[in-house]
């Protein structure tokens, strides 16, 4: 039986019904065809997933769409809303060249924008944990640690 729904998300509220078992990245991709979450392996290993709930770094593959109801929802379209400029995250990944298949892209900005609300200037230590939930084959990390360094000092000037 489907249970009706609202979900704020980028700020954006959305009534839909949705089974009990289904996830938010299911939700997420297919309902409301917010596909920059992407899925990986669906069992919380990867960080493809990965969105902000109420500020907090989730899985979107492990989390119930249910459980989620009521609660502020980011999406990596919620980084840059307006879609005529990057977010500060996303420039610098694409300036380091951190963006090689994309496909661990989104879920690692998600990260690294709780991991910068968290601390503004993390060391590289810092970074690497921050994002330690996250699996990359393309880049070896190198660059998306230092896009996270970059972005944290772009942001610091705004």
């Amino acid at each position: 039986m489907k249970h009706p729904i609202e979900l704020k998300i980028n700020g954006d509220t959305y009534s839909l019904a949705v089974d009990p078992w289904r996830t938010l990245n299911e939700v997420l991709r297919e309902d409301l065809h917010l596909t920059g979450t992407k899925l990986g392996c669906g069992s919380g290993d990867c960080g493809a997933c990965t969105v902000l709930v109420d500020g907090r770094s989730v899985s979107s593959c492990l989390t119930l769409a249910l459980e989620v109801q009521g609660k502020d929802i980011q999406t990596v379209e919620g980084l840059a809303p307006s879609g005529d400029t990057l977010h500060p995250i996303q420039e610098a990944f694409v300036e380091k060249g951190a963006i090689q298949c994309g496909f661990c892209t989104s879920g690692m900005e998600m990260s690294a924008a709780y991991l910068l609300s968290q601390n503004s200037s993390p060391t590289e230590q810092e970074i690497r944990e921050g994002l330690s939930g996250h699996l990359c084959r393309c880049t070896g990390y190198i660059q998306i640690v230092d896009a996270v360094s970059e972005a944290a000092r772009k942001m610091k000037q705004l």
